[in-house]
């Protein structure tokens, strides 16, 4: 089993270091071989443009970084990060919740990484929720966050946690065909839930990533019309928001 983490925090003191040394361990004890992509410590590049690519005279970029990904001229820093991610069984993200979403580097991945030929294709015959070149990988979140439960409740005043991490769980990881599993989120990070607790929650999540069942994410190919609207009559009675695409 192979297991693939990509981590963006960038302090290595920090809470979420500790955590990612904790989960390595956990995972190598179990006897995955566990590989990271440590994004500040890389100095990863987090802009997407043209540098990313070969010689074109292709002014539009999705259409330019099609051609490269065609051609194998793709920057080599995204290769190598794509190779990662094909070899792995289960992929990890694991980041921090700044200003409700990933830190910049780690979205700047998500830029990069999952480009035009390797994320999506803008045709329509390219398979998509679900069905992505990434399809038969497992994926899950790892966040910590200063909020409490609370306050990432339903009613709280953030929003409910489910609804925030939706975009990057449905619309990255789903997106590209990984199965997805329900997050490890540690809320009050630093002031509300003791540190073994945190790592004894992480410890059994990761024990049991292969059991686990994922989040029920409509399949585009099973449950959309030719305008990729949901099929009438697939929702539960009441259902609205994000809430309409998970059977």
């Amino acid at each position: 089993m192979r297991t693939h983490i990509v981590y963006a925090h960038p302090h290595n003191g920090s809470l979420n270091a500790a955590l990612r040394d904790e989960a390595v361990q956990t995972l190598e004890g179990l006897g995955h071989t566990v590989t990271v992509s440590d994004l500040y410590a890389m100095d990863f590049k987090a802009v997407a443009d043209y540098d990313d690519f070969g010689p074109t005279e292709n002014e539009h970029f999705m259409a330019a970084a099609g051609e490269a990904w065609d051609k194998g001229e793709i920057a080599e820093d995204i290769k190598a990060e794509q190779a990662k991610l094909l070899a792995a069984n289960n992929v990890i993200l694991q980041f921090p919740l700044w200003w409700f979403t990933v830190p910049a580097i780690m979205k700047g991945w998500m830029d990069r990484v999952f480009t035009n030929g390797f994320g999506y294709r803008p045709s329509r015959d390219w398979k998509r929720y679900g069905d992505g070149l990434l399809a038969g990988r497992r994926a899950m979140i790892v966040v910590t966050t200063g909020a409490a439960d609370v306050h990432l409740s339903e009613r709280g005043i953030n929003g409910d946690i489910n609804d925030l991490l939706f975009p990057i769980q449905h619309g990255v990881l789903f997106y590209t065909g990984m199965e997805v599993l329900p997050p490890v989120v540690v809320t009050g990070a630093g002031w509300q839930v003791e540190y073994p607790d945190m790592v004894k929650h992480l410890q059994g999540r990761l024990e049991t990533l292969a059991e686990t069942e994922p989040i029920a994410y409509r399949k585009q190919t099973e449950d959309y019309d030719e305008h990729k609207r949901l099929l009438p009559g697939r929702e539960t009675e009441g259902t609205t928001g994000f809430a309409l695409h998970i059977a």
